[in-house]
């Protein structure tokens, strides 16, 4: 396919991502060959087709999955099991779910203590934190963001794109300011065009989960 200049930038911050709980080997091998020839920055995809993504793959693109998807409310025994294995595959990115039961509970040490055990669980690869936006205060969301930093994960992401909303730019511009700068911030959810894309970017999304920018 043929991208202008700025698309293939845009392009390089994008997680090309098939998640539906339908998908088929056919569709992930589809998706791996579409996203090298795009250039994006990984495929994301579900914990059962890792070793056919990388297998496919080859490589040429990182394979990033998801952890407690998409509720969130699996145990971190559960969580780090899960991470463990799925990097023992190889996925060399890591996209988990806060348990969001804790966030409306109060309970913020548990939260914390999950977060420094998938760390320590995923300390040689990219880890990714969706907060899921869409359910939370806005006192909520400044509290992910505070114990995420804390955390050092690589990543605050908004949303898991299976919940009643995905990214906004208000959302990506709060989770930036309230971040430490060395968190980077993955809009995901709602994507649907490059234009789309742009105002995530200039919000401060550095990453971006997308299954509708690859042609």
């Amino acid at each position: 396919m043929n991208y202008s200049e700025e698309e293939k930038k845009i392009l390089a911050k994008v997680d090309h991502t098939l998640l539906r709980i339908t998908a088929t080997r056919d569709e992930i091998r589809a998706l791996c060959e579409a996203a090298v020839e795009a250039g994006t920055a990984s495929v994301c995809i579900p914990p059962c087709y890792i070793t056919d993504a990388y297998q496919f793959l080859k490589g040429a693109l990182p394979v990033c999955t998801v952890i407690g998807f998409p509720n969130g409310y699996q145990t971190t025994a559960t969580k780090v099991f899960e991470a463990s294995e799925a990097i023992r595959l190889g996925a060399k990115e890591i996209d988990m779910v806060i348990n969001l039961c804790d966030v409306k509970t109060g309970n913020y040490d548990r939260i914390y203590l999950e977060l420094l055990a998938m760390r320590e669980a995923c300390k040689d690869v990219i880890l990714k934190v969706i907060i899921e936006t869409c359910q939370l205060t806005r006192e909520e969301k400044i509290k992910m963001c505070e114990l995420v930093s804390k955390a050092k994960a690589d990543f605050i992401k908004t949303s898991t794109g299976f919940s009643t909303g995905g990214a906004t730019v208000e959302d990506v511009r709060l989770l930036r300011e309230y971040s430490a700068p060395e968190v980077k911030v993955k809009a995901a959810g709602g994507i649907k065009d490059f234009e789309d894309a742009k105002a995530m970017i200039a919000a401060g999304a550095d990453r971006l989960g997308t299954s509708r920018l690859v042609k």
